[in-house]
């Protein structure tokens, strides 16, 4: 079922979605200044990138997250932004033609269609840097410590044992005949490392105990794959236009998928199943919690 509105005690998830959009859209604007020199293709193959479409998962839940501890909205965002320039990176990589080769992308032509395929490579290079530089920045936290720990673990999750080694194991999989235990570590990797450090970092900046961080990393990882299982029952059969990508991908590469290995109805049910143990790991608070969990059942209700 696709559902355009999600009102939660009287939280309004599409109106917080369009609010934190804007703000990164904002962020990224005043820092994406063409510099009026020959870089000045890379800042727009960036700014196209970055700025406009998409679904700003990532920083809305790094917000919601930052609710639960009472962190700045102004220092929360400059951590949600540096997230989703991670991510933003691998979307303009995934879309190369040495990787997924698609031509479309949040509604409108990826960069290296709207620019080249050069100028993609060095956006995403730009973009993967930049994360860093403003997590590691003063504005971020007055702690060094902090940020230090902010930087690795965002590297761990963007790297050969997160994101990237989860595309790597996408990429050896085509064609091949993989379980759901295979394609499950393939998921979490490749799509719920990202989303568990997007709920984790606020546990970091307000220097949260490890062993009290599990059931935020629980939720994270519930709905990261709950939002997986989603998106392939989008690209079995959604709507493209709605999507605003191109969808068949997965059944045309061969790949095997949650949908493809137990169909869609049980993809569906088990989607239904990780939100609610999402939502169960939120148990220990109250109304400050709402959006998380506002953001869980959108996981599955959502048509792009």
């Amino acid at each position: 079922m696709s559902v355009e509105l999600v009102d939660v005690a009287g939280l309004d998830l599409e109106a917080e979605a369009d609010r934190v959009s804007a703000r990164i859209d904002d962020f990224f604007t005043s820092l994406l200044q063409p510099p009026g020199d020959s870089r000045d293709q890379l800042y727009a193959a960036m700014r196209h990138a970055a700025i406009g479409g998409g679904k700003r998962l990532r920083p809305l839940l790094t917000l919601a997250a930052a609710r639960l501890f009472g962190i700045d909205e102004d220092q929360a965002l400059r951590i949600a932004a540096a997230i989703e320039a991670i991510h933003v990176y691998s979307l303009i990589h995934d879309d190369l033609p040495s990787m997924d080769d698609d031509d479309l992308r949040r509604g409108k032509p990826t960069v290296h269609k709207a620019f080249s395929e050069a100028t993609a490579v060095l956006a995403g290079d730009s973009l993967h840097a930049l994360a860093f530089e403003i997590l590691a920045h003063e504005a971020t936290h007055r702690d060094p410590h902090v940020r230090s720990e902010l930087v690795l673990e965002l590297s761990r999750a963007s790297g050969p044992n997160g994101m990237a080694g989860g595309q790597m194991m996408d990429l050896a999989a085509e064609g091949q005949p993989l379980d759901l235990d295979a394609v499950t570590r393939l998921q979490q990797l490749k799509t719920g490392a990202l989303i568990e450090y997007a709920v984790e970092a606020p546990c970091i900046v307000t220097r949260l105990a490890r062993d009290a961080r599990t059931p935020y990393r629980g939720y994270a990882r519930n709905i990261g794959l709950a939002f997986q299982i989603t998106d392939d029952l989008i690209d079995f059969a959604g709507d493209e236009a709605a999507a605003g990508k191109r969808t068949g991908k997965d059944a045309g590469k061969g790949k095997a998928t949650f949908v493809s290995l137990v169909g869609p109805d049980r993809a569906r049910q088990q989607a239904r199943v990780l939100v609610e143990q999402a939502i169960d790991h939120l148990s220990d608070h109250g109304e400050e919690a709402d959006m998380l969990r506002a953001i869980a059942r959108f996981a599955i209700e959502r048509d792009r």
